[in-house]
């Protein structure tokens, strides 16, 4: 079994887990989160834990096993703490304004560029450099983070555009004569 799969994933008090023949549900304060189990893999609940258990031993099923303990994490992770991502903008006139479930960016182009958020994202403007991204799913926020960031990634010259906020971007040496 894998390594990662072995682990216990710890339920915290407030968070209701149900596990049916086909897919596991996690409610907690922040909302309600849904996983479907596949073929190989079963969970198990153990008091205040819950086991993640292969039915073969299969290549697939023990990979299964890890990745399938992974997601259930997450998900109980996010509906009680939640997940955020953030994003800054690096460059002369580049900005961003949230505007209920709408992002409007300024990247120097020739039109301004409006992102609609996704169910269960919300953004924020802190600065108008700065873009934070909050939701339940580490899926969905990384996902929406991505397609901001698609929008004017940074050049490798000047560094110029949506980076995330941890992003280092080695920057090359220009052309000499």
């Amino acid at each position: 079994m894998s390594r990662i799969g072995k682990f216990p994933i710890a339920v915290p008090k407030g968070v209701e887990v149900t596990v049916s023949a086909d897919q596991v549900a996690v409610k907690g304060p922040l909302g309600t989160l849904t996983q479907r189990l596949g073929n190989d893999v079963t969970i198990e609940r153990d008091g205040d834990n819950l086991l993640c258990a292969v039915k073969n031993d299969s290549t697939r099923a023990n990979a299964m096993s890890g990745t399938l303990r992974a997601l259930v994490a997450n998900m109980v992770q996010g509906v009680t703490k939640g997940f955020e991502r953030k994003l800054v903008l690096v460059g002369v006139g580049y900005r961003a304004q949230a505007q209920g479930d709408k992002l409007n960016l300024a990247l120097g182009l020739s039109h301004p560029v409006v992102h609609q958020m996704p169910k269960g994202v919300k953004v924020e403007t802190p600065t108008q450099t700065e873009i934070i991204l909050r939701s339940n799913d580490k899926q969905q926020v990384g996902q929406v983070a991505a397609e901001v960031r698609a929008y004017r990634s940074p050049e490798p010259y000047k560094g110029k555009g949506v980076r995330y906020a941890d992003e280092r971007v080695v920057l090359k040496e220009t052309k000499k004569k």
